[in-house]
């Protein structure tokens, strides 16, 4: 089954797996910076703004772990959830949007001198791009954006701090989002960035590897370290643990150099057969290739697929 094969039929899946079961886990939460907090267990990591304007949520975890997930909210605050940010349409990072929504109110209208009113409800932040995708796979209303933007970036002013939401077209996929708590200074960054296994790369909705890796530079420039390219600016991947640029540049460069070893391979026109046989993720397998879901072998066949399918891809890649 070649790369492409795997992502067709996407929107009947998605569909399915909105509603289906997650694996089990406890959830839990930890203290990140300032007014930000990581929430584990409830699917994709939520990462969580707490503070005099409510709560601000990226992501909001599977459908069927919503309780778990606002039970680790109220221990969190007692305040209001106001947004949550989604940062792409994957199950495990926008399953909760129903129930969660539901428990928030969102401030609507008003300006510098009326307060406006309250919407029933949190709002739900997400690219337009990913309002059509939902929306053609017939996914139901209350689990879609109720915000949408189609600029690089949208701003919100909460808790005392600038919040700004990045787009990164053709990462993962077309509706990939990142959000830097510009005060607390911690970027969640969705699944362009995780530490659990390869990213994934939706070949069917523009995902390039290439377009990680730029928005993963991108994330290099916009991350400050402290001593010894430690601490600093801290990151919330889309799965795994609280991250430093360190950890960032160490997981750009894996990727970076198995996108140039199958780049290589390509153009002494080996076929993606022989190159999945060659090694080429050998040293990272023990790391990144434990998951069954998503192996070295799935990960060199969509970077493949990417480079070949378009000349440009592989050009970009010789370049580097």
């Amino acid at each position: 089954m070649n790369a492409h094969s795997r992502f067709a039929g996407l929107a009947a899946a998605l569909a399915c797996a909105l509603l289906a079961p997650s694996a089990s886990a406890e959830t839990r939460t930890t203290h990140v910076a300032g007014n930000i907090y990581l929430i584990t267990g409830a699917g994709g990591n939520v990462t969580a703004s707490v503070g005099d304007s409510g709560v601000l949520l990226v992501d909001a975890g599977a459908a069927d772990m919503t309780d778990d997930l606002l039970a680790a909210i109220d221990g969190l605050s007692d305040g209001t959830i106001r947004y949550i940010v989604n940062t792409s349409v994957l199950p495990e990072h926008m399953g909760g949007n129903p129930a969660v929504r539901a428990a928030g109110d969102t401030f609507t209208g008003g300006n510098a001198t009326v307060v406006g009113g309250v919407d029933e409800g949190a709002e739900v932040i997400g690219h337009e791009s990913a309002l059509l995708r939902l929306a053609m796979a017939g996914i139901p209303g209350d689990r879609l954006p109720t915000e949408t933007f189609f600029v690089p970036k949208l701003d919100k002013y909460f808790n005392g701090e600038p919040v700004e939401i990045f787009y990164r077209p053709n990462a993962v996929d077309d509706t990939n989002l990142v959000v830097h708590f510009r005060r607390s200074d911690v970027i969640a960054t969705g699944d362009v960035f995780r530490l659990d296994r390869y990213p994934t790369i939706d070949l069917e909705h523009g995902g390039s590897i290439n377009g990680i890796l730029d928005t993963l530079n991108w994330l290099v420039d916009l991350a400050v370290t402290d001593k010894l390219a430690e601490g600093g600016t801290l990151l919330v991947p889309g799965h795994g643990r609280i991250a430093d640029e360190g950890d960032l540049v160490r997981y750009r460069d894996m990727l970076t150099v198995i996108r140039d070893r199958v780049a290589a391979m390509i153009e002494r026109d080996h076929s993606l057969r022989d190159i999945q046989r060659m090694g080429l993720t050998l040293e990272y397998e023990s790391r990144w290739g434990r998951d069954p879901a998503w192996t070295g072998e799935d990960f060199i066949e969509a970077v493949y697929e990417t480079l070949i399918n378009d000349p440009r891809e592989l050009q970009l890649s010789s370049l580097r």
